[in-house]
This record gives structure tokens, sequence and C-alpha cells, in this order.
């Protein structure tokens, strides 16, 4: 499988999964076939991490193939990506003290976990299936969602190895690695995220829903919750901005979001557009060839779309050290970009903050509506934004029933 880093090619994949996105998506979401057969999935989860294509527009095409009710699975699976970053945003200790942990094992890792962990991540452990996806990984940048489920919980309660390094394993390695969903998954898995709720992979239900490819011998039986100090308590969702009317700015753009057709931009204001990547700073042993692909790929088509859409604003893409240099040259005292929700995009931009300010340069974060309507109701379980997803859709526009 292979990933065209494209919005033609996310849109063109919405429109292949359009028909399956109603009863045949409820009934056959949780199987994973194999690489080669996903048509039971959307696959729009690399395009959607990239906001090439948004959950709005996935949201509104279904919705007009399908009706509210037949397509509600699908549509739940779209809001579990919206809410877990609400929930982050809300939460930022929890990413933070996971990338401190992370610091802290890898400078001073026992040899014998390094060992085990090396031979995890190099699929040798003899859990076929566990070394399958492993393999599976590193070819093709994606998974199967049952089979990351089951490969964390593989890792956590059999393999007995720190969360924090499977997570960042999935993250370094995953097209569609996104800090909020990849992070919060894993600690629900272990039993952090809802307290004393794990989930434990069995052979059984590998085997059912790989339908017999997989047989995986000694998996623990048991999955005890992992335990951690209390978190502090959820801080108040901070406040996008406004675009100013009628002020020329400088737009930049990272892979966080890079729908710039849909950002309700005010074309006649853009002076110059910037385009730049932190993809290495995903994890601390940076990001995955294939993701690096992937991402590169889809700021240059980024750049070639901005260039038609906005044919009067020269457009360059930025090494993040350069940003500042390129920022001053455009003489431009007004910097526009989407809101970056909690990950390293965000830690990369505010670790540039004095320096922007001392250009005399104010920064604007523009956030889509389909965050600020979805992530006031994610800050407890998903299911107080389930049950608010009729209303989230209404406020958007969109047909809820």
């Amino acid at each position: 499988m292979t990933f065209e880093p494209t919005r033609e090619a996310g849109l063109r994949q919405l429109r292949a999964f359009l028909p399956n996105a109603g009863r045949r998506y409820a009934e056959q979401r949780n199987f994973d076939f194999g690489a080669d057969k996903r048509d039971n999935v959307s696959v729009l989860s690399p395009y959607l991490r990239h906001r090439l294509v948004t959950e709005r527009e996935v949201a509104a095409a279904v919705l007009e193939r399908h009706g509210p009710q037949a397509p509600f699975k699908f549509l739940q699976e779209v809001f579990w990506r919206t809410y877990w970053k609400g929930w982050l945003e809300a939460h930022p200790d929890v990413w933070q003290r996971y990338r401190a942990t992370l610091e802290t094992l890898h400078h001073d890792m026992p040899s014998g976990l390094r060992k085990a962990v090396e031979s995890a991540t190099a699929g040798m452990t003899g859990i076929d299936a566990f070394d399958h996806w492993v393999h599976e990984l590193n070819e093709t940048g994606y998974l199967h969602n049952h089979a990351r489920m089951w490969f964390a919980s593989i890792w956590v309660f059999t393999l007995r190895l720190p969360w924090e390094l499977g997570a960042e394993f999935f993250l370094h390695h995953l097209i569609d690695g996104d800090p909020a969903s990849n992070t919060l998954s894993w600690r629900w898995v272990a039993g952090l995220q809802t307290k004393g709720k794990t989930y434990l992979a069995t052979a059984d239900n590998i085997s059912r829903y790989t339908e017999g490819r997989f047989a995986p011998q000694s998996l623990a039986t048991r999955a005890v919750p992992l335990d951690e100090p209390p978190l502090a308590a959820a801080r108040p969702l901070p406040l996008g901005d406004q675009l100013p009317r009628g002020e020329d700015f400088v737009l930049l753009l990272c892979e966080e979001d890079l729908g710039i057709e849909t950002l309700g931009l005010d074309k006649a204001r853009i002076r110059t557009i910037g385009l730049t990547s932190i993809e290495d700073r995903r994890t601390l042993a940076g990001a995955s060839p294939g993701v690096k692909t992937f991402t590169q790929g889809a700021l240059e088509d980024t750049a070639a779309r901005s260039r038609a859409l906005f044919p009067d604003a020269p457009v360059m893409l930025a090494k993040p050290d350069s940003l500042i240099d390129w920022l001053q040259s455009t003489g431009i005292k007004l910097l526009v970009t989407p809101y970056c929700p909690v990950g390293p995009a965000q830690e990369a931009l505010d670790a540039l903050r004095d320096e922007i300010e001392r250009l005399g340069v104010r920064r604007l974060s523009i956030r889509r509506s389909w965050d600020s309507h979805a992530w006031p109701h994610a800050g407890k379980g998903f299911f107080q934004l389930g049950n608010n997803i009729p209303r989230i859709l209404d406020a958007e526009g969109l047909p809820a029933g």
C-alpha cells in the first residue's frame, strides 16, 4: 500500500470509499484483511492527519451520500480524531510528561530493556502477528486501527515494555501519526486514559478479525492497568484568533494543516506564503523515510495549489531554522498560521515566539470552526462529545438527522 501525498489523491480516496461508508463499514471495520485489501475502511487518515482533506469535507460527503443514520459508525471514527485533539488541548501536561519520560528512557535505558525494545522493533519476538505488523509498518507507514490496538496491548502486557517507547515507535513510522490520537490511544490501551480500563489482545480475537491469518501464542492473559501520578487539572481551552480584515499578512503553513483552500483566507491581503516541515521533531529519532517522503510531497503539493490559488503571493518552502530570516525579509508585521494543537508543531512555533516578537511581528493563530465547535465537548470521555455530534454537525451547517 502506498499513499500519494496530494489533496487530489485524498479526495479521490474519499470518493472511492463513499459507497462503503454506511452499513458495510459498520459491519466490517474491525477486520484486518491485510495491506492489499483495505476497502472495508476509508484509509483517509494520512490526508485527514495533514488536513489535505478536512473532517468537515469527509462528513459532508458521507452525509450527502447516506444521510445521517447509516454512516454514524464512520462519523464517530472521524470524531474520535477530533476528540483526542480536543482532550489533549485541555491536558497539555500529558504530552509534556510523555516527552519527558522518553528523554529519561533514552538517556538511561538499561541494556536488557534496550535489547528487548530492539528485538520488538525489528519484528523478532516470535509472536507471528506482532512481527508481521512491525514489518508492515516499516514497509507501508500504516496499520489497520484494530492492529494498532492489538500491537499496543502486546507491547505493554505481553512484552512488558514501556508504553511511551511503543507510542514513539508508532509516531516515528506512521504516515498518519498524530500526537494526540497516538499518545492517548496508547494510554487508553495501558489503562491510563480511562482509569482502570485496559485493552487485552487475545489470540482468538486476532485470529477472528484477521480471518485466521495469525495464531499468536503466549499472549498475556491479564491486562493490569498501569499507574501514574495524578494529572494536572484541565486548563481552559485556548482561544483561536480571528482573521483580520483589511491588513496585509504573511501566511505560514506546516504539515499540521495544509488545507489552504478551506481556511477562509482573505486572498487580497496575503502577501507571501511560507511552508515548513517539523517532521524531524516528531520523535527523538525524527521521522521515518516514509513519513518524510509523504510530508515533503504534501508540502510540495500544497505549494503548487497555493500558487494556483494566490498567483500574486510568492510561495517559499523554508526550513524551520530559516523561518525568522524569511519572515524578516518580507517586511510584513502580521504572521497568520492555522491553529497548531498540542504537539511538536506547537512546540516549534512556540520556540520562535521571542524572535518573532523581537521583529515586531504579531502572530495570529486561526482555528477551524470544526475544532471550535467540537473541542468544548472533549474535556471528559468520548461519549460526551459523541452525544453532541448532531449538534456539532448542525453548527457546521451539515444535516444532523
